[in-house]
């Protein structure tokens, strides 16, 4: 939430102008995280023959106002 909202813990919105959208920042922890550890071809992203670590939220990030991103819960992970 907090590269999509620029809050910080104590409320403050630190570079208004540099928010990025909910899709680009779920691709910097997978797509774009395996690509900077050298690991896209076995993980960051769910193909048959890659490694799968994932969760399953309550809600979809997608679908709901930025500001309640942080709410969010994991239910289940799965590795």
């Amino acid at each position: 939430s907090s590269v999509v909202t620029r809050r910080t813990r104590s409320g403050d919105i630190l570079g208004a102008d540099q928010c990025i959208p909910v899709d680009a920042a779920i691709k910097s922890l997978t797509l774009w995280a395996a690509y900077q550890h050298y690991e896209e071809a076995n993980r960051g992203s769910i193909e048959a023959g890659k490694l799968a670590d994932f969760v399953v939220l309550d809600q979809n990030p997608h679908a709901i106002p930025i500001e309640k991103l942080a709410d969010l819960k994991v239910l289940q992970t799965i590795k």
